[in-house]
């Protein structure tokens, strides 16, 4: 879906699935159009890069200056980055201006029913479809954790949904967000997204798109851009992922750690938006959650990604292949762009805890699935929180 004015510097709008994975396709109204190359940087825009991420630039046979330049939109298979060592994110400041984070919203290919196996995996009858409701403005004072992810692909300007996780580092001092792998990654035909940003509490007024159309980018992301100076997902999304057909979808889960556009303000993420979820990785049997609370900022009609939406159920199970592990599922209405976001639930100990993240949904739009987070997901939360733990 576009926004109401055309899209600046003929960025194609695409909004990273809330329903399957990576890879965006055009949408019905422009299905003959091809995708067009991701907008341009701000004209002299200051980019940020760490010493130790020079060397590894270096290494990739990477020109800064040219990177700066423009460099960064050239996805040719020897330059677009692959294993999980490789993650590189330089900052470019302002790149995300207003204007090209409203525009970042175009839905994506979602799961096809048949995709689905069911044979010897446990699949639990699908759910009625749950309504999504708008969250409570100003949203950090109702969801605090949550916010959106932004990044450019081969295909333009993309978008996901996102959650402020705890650091076990750094207690009280998290820079950590979960959201989905295949809104960092391509999976097994790419590599490692670009410019990926995170801002919380995203359009915290819940303004309007007509409304946003002048809006500052205090008011857009009033606490920041914070950019993913590392991310890490699992070798199963590396490996298998994929546009369609749910294939990776049981491991499709992230982290990436964050700073500040601007540089350091002395204060956290989890202290500049006053909270953080623990993640529970051994969250209890479906049959004794309640509920599960699935929160994002879905982009497909009817949305258009500008508003915090959440949804609640008792989940169910999904077996998208019978030899991997089975995912929640819940009955919801959120559309592409709300991948990525966190779901939560009481936890071991009776608190709300991050439990799963959406990864894919049906072409009908009227339940989400997300993975069940084991060792797998612990591992990789743990690593990213011991490499900057002396940080």
């Amino acid at each position: 879906m576009r926004s109401i004015r055309p899209l600046l510097a003929a960025a194609a709008a695409v909004a990273a699935l809330t329903l399957t994975a990576t890879a965006c396709g055009p949408t019905e109204e422009n299905a003959g159009d091809k995708p067009s190359a991701p907008a341009s940087p701000s004209t002299g825009g200051k980019i940020t890069i760490p010493d130790d991420l020079k060397d590894r630039l270096k290494e990739h046979g990477i020109d800064l200056d040219k990177w700066r330049n423009g460099e960064w939109k050239n996805w040719d298979r020897d330059k677009w980055l692959r294993e999980a060592k490789d993650y590189v994110n330089p900052i470019i400041e302002d790149l995300w201006d207003p204007d090209r984070m409203r525009d970042a919203e175009r839905p994506d290919k979602p799961v096809e029913e048949e995709d689905i196996s069911g044979d010897e995996g446990v699949t639990d009858p699908t759910p009625e479809p749950v309504r999504a409701t708008g969250v409570k403005t100003p949203y950090h004072s109702n969801a605090p954790e949550a916010g959106k992810v932004f990044f450019d692909g081969p295909e333009g300007s993309m978008v996901c949904s996102a959650t402020v996780v705890k650091d076990p580092a750094h207690p009280g001092k998290s820079n950590m967000v979960w959201t989905a792998g295949h809104c960092v990654h391509a999976g097994k035909k790419g590599g490692w997204y670009r410019n990926i940003a995170f801002v919380p509490s995203y359009n915290d007024g819940g303004k309007a798109t007509a409304q946003l159309e002048n809006a500052t980018r205090e008011e857009v992301a009033p606490f920041g851009v914070w950019w993913g100076d590392w991310a890490q997902t699992s070798e199963q999304w590396i490996a298998e992922g994929a546009a369609t057909g749910g294939q990776g979808a049981p491991y499709d889960f992230a982290v990436i750690h964050v700073t500040p556009e601007k540089g350091s303000t002395g204060k956290s993420l989890e202290e500049t938006v006053g909270s953080a979820l623990p993640v529970e990785f051994n969250a209890p049997a479906v049959s004794k959650i309640a509920n599960m609370t699935a929160t994002g900022y879905p982009a497909g009609p009817p949305f258009d990604g500008q508003k915090m939406f959440q949804c609640q159920d008792k989940p169910g199970r999904l077996s998208v292949k019978a030899e991997q592990p089975t995912m929640y599922r819940i009955g919801c209405t959120m559309t592409g762009g709300s991948s990525g976001g966190g779901w939560v639930a009481a936890g071991q100990d009776g608190k709300p805890a991050l439990v799963s993240n959406t990864s894919i949904g049906p072409v009908t739009a009227g339940w989400l699935a997300g993975p069940r987070l084991g060792a797998e997901a612990k591992g990789i939360y743990d690593e990213v929180s011991k490499k900057f733990a002396g940080r």
